[in-house]
């Protein structure tokens, strides 16, 4: 072949792929350069925060503020992510057809992109459809620059914006639908976003001015939300609470940039405040507990009813973006997602019942706690506890019973087949598989019945009895009073621990309460209440949600159970525990009992008065029996 014929024949072939690539939309040999590579790379360029170069695609004359508007979409969305694409929104999984995405005209062309942005706390995705017009200058295609890029409904010098619309908080009540809540004065610290001159500076100092327990505000998070919200209204970002946090408040005074307003809140705890709790700032820790939709610096629970019952109690807020004119009004919503309006938690605790038990504590110097339910039916009536620093000890706590236990063995004796008068000794002491026991009061004279030694806490006549069970048996009969099972209840609560004995010796040290045993006074509470209604009943704290109480009722022997009320009303009528035998109403049952925790004595009593059951323990060395009877007769406190 010549020369002149091979040259031909390379022109053909290159006219023919040339050919094939403007079919398929190429921009190279004899075809018009298409607009779809120019709408591509903005895209790409915005996506990855490459302002500067999607800025160079349009025909923006100030590059910089179109820089500056495109970067600005994330900081006013708080958003987590912003995906483009070409082509009108697709389900997830969807095929996406870009041939479709732009229509050209001449030296112009119409496209519409996809965008989703992840408003991350703020609330679900938001997908919508963009649209851009295109235009070729200089045989160059650009992006012609107009707000409407970053939403179709965006006008010059319009900015987006996100509104969080959080609902009055719900209260907790008592059993009769009142709030266990009160007023108290609080200040709200907060920010006008618009008018902070460096808010990184602002958001930095009042991070390290919290110094919060329970972990720290997230600046960056926090500093998200500032740029997300309206500049011109105030956005809340702490409620303390007066005079506690006087000193803190003191500190933030100190920053530039923070605006602080007086306030009444219905926060602190009118009863219970260890189980109700208490509200605080959501640092990033507490949202792990608590999840979305809340955010860094939302005023949440923190502790008690007030953490666990939180998304019911604060609902979930109402979401929204809007378009704002420069000065702060709102001129467009382009997007809500509504929240949920909060409800009240309404609990079991007694109006009357509640103030007596905390009253009845009060005066005592150490740490105690003390649970009252209602033995018909398993309410608990009040939850009491002082000096605990701020732990629900009454409902969580891990006592060693002592000898408040007498009332699970002497209950196992009896359904054994034991009288409840048969004639029983109480030495000084008893040798049971190796090990001595001893009786704190000494020996009695000659020999009683069960119900006088048990009434007189002679903890050597259990320990002489023990050969007549089994550690089955033992173990079995404090499961059938409650112990050691699940419950169901919505808040944290121990059950008990009754491990099983492994030989004789711990057999009789279990009959005593001692070893590993560990009880709760809400469960020794639930066993008086058993004994004086004849049928454990599992506990529950909330009507509504109502708790679901996993544990089926247990009815007890009738014939056991009567002379187990027997034997806790000879304790309360002449023994241990008569200091709790006061006159007027029903007669009070019970134990009282000192127990020894490593080393340290802790004071029970465990008793009923009709249908109502309650267990004292104080963590010292007191008369127990003694608390008891200011509880029942004394002056309630006035609820305020």
């Amino acid at each position: 072949m010549s020369e002149r014929v091979r040259v031909r024949a390379r022109r053909v072939i290159a006219m023919a792929s040339c050919a094939g690539l403007v079919i398929a939309g190429a921009t190279a040999c004899f075809a018009e350069p298409s607009a779809l590579p120019t709408m591509r790379d903005f895209l790409i360029a915005w996506q990855v925060g490459n302002v500067q170069a999607a800025a160079s695609k349009t025909t923006g004359a100030d590059r910089a503020a179109v820089a500056r508007a495109l970067d600005d979409v994330s900081g006013q969305l708080d958003a987590a992510s912003l995906k483009l694409a070409l082509g009108t929104p697709v389900q997830e999984g969807a095929e996406r057809s870009e041939s479709q995405a732009i229509v050209r005209k001449g030296d112009t062309a119409e496209a519409d992109f996809a965008v989703k942005v992840d408003l991350g706390e703020n609330g679900q995705p938001w997908t919508y459809k963009g649209h851009m017009r295109l235009k070729r200058i200089n045989g160059v295609w650009k992006v012609v620059w107009d707000p409407s890029i970053i939403h179709p409904s965006l006008k010059p010098g319009q900015r987006l914006a996100v509104v969080t619309e959080v609902p009055p908080r719900a209260p907790i009540q008592d059993s009769a639908a009142r709030s266990v809540l009160r007023e108290v004065p609080a200040v709200i610290v907060g920010v006008y976003p618009g008018q902070l001159r460096e808010p990184d500076q602002t958001v930095r100092q009042m991070v390290r001015a919290t110094r919060l327990d329970e972990g720290q505000l997230d600046s960056e998070r926090l500093l998200g939300r500032i740029r997300s919200a309206p500049p011109n209204a105030f956005l809340p970002l702490l409620t303390l609470q007066l005079p506690a946090n006087n000193a803190l408040i003191l500190r933030l005074r100190q920053i530039q940039g923070l605006q602080f307003r007086q306030d009444r809140a219905p926060i602190a705890p009118l009863l219970a405040p260890e189980l109700v709790g208490r509200l605080g700032p959501a640092t990033a820790d507490r949202l792990q507990q608590v999840g979305a939709p809340y955010q860094i610096g939302d005023t949440i629970g923190v502790t008690g009813l007030q953490l666990l019952q939180q998304r019911r109690l604060a609902g979930i807020p109402t979401v929204r973006v809007v378009a704002q004119d420069p000065d702060g009004r709102e001129r467009q919503e382009l997007r809500s997602w509504p929240g949920q309006d909060p409800q009240p938690v309404r609990t079991t605790l007694d109006r009357k019942i509640q103030p007596r038990a905390e009253t009845a504590l009060s005066a005592l110097r150490v740490p105690a706690s003390m649970v009252a339910v209602r033995p018909s039916t398993g309410e608990i009536l009040a939850v009491a506890n002082h000096l605990t620093k701020g732990e629900n000890r009454a409902m969580e706590a891990q006592y060693a019973p002592g000898m408040a236990f007498s009332i699970v063995s002497a209950q196992a004796l009896l359904n054994s087949g034991m009288a409840q008068n048969a004639r029983t000794d109480c030495p000084p002491s008893a040798s049971v598989g190796g090990r001595t026991f001893t009786n704190p009061g000494g020996g009695s004279r000659g020999r009683a019945t069960l119900q006088w030694n048990f009434a007189y806490s002679c903890a050597t006549t259990l320990v002489s009895l023990s050969n007549r069970l089994t550690p089955d048996a033992l173990v079995a009969e404090a499961g059938r009073l409650g112990l050691g099972k699940n419950w169901g209840l919505s808040v944290p609560a121990f059950s008990g621990t009754v491990p099983r004995p492994a030989n004789d010796a711990e057999k009789a040290a279990l009959m005593l309460g001692q070893g590993k045993v560990r009880v709760s006074p809400l469960a020794m509470a639930l066993v008086a209440g058993a004994t004086e209604n004849g049928t454990w009943r599992p506990p529950y704290l909330l009507n509504d949600p109502r708790d679901p109480q996993q544990v089926a009722a247990q009815p007890l022997n009738p014939v056991t159970t009567s002379d187990m009320k027997l034997l806790m009303r000879r304790s309360v009528a002449q023994g241990t525990a008569r200091s709790a035998n006061v006159a007027g109403g029903a007669r009070v049952s019970g134990v009282a009992a000192i127990a020894d925790q490593d080393g340290k004595p802790v004071s029970w009593f465990v008793g009923s008065r009709g249908d109502l059951a309650f267990a004292i323990a104080v963590e010292g060395r007191v008369n127990a029996a003694a608390v008891a009877s200011y509880f029942l007769t004394g002056p309630p406190r006035a609820a305020r």
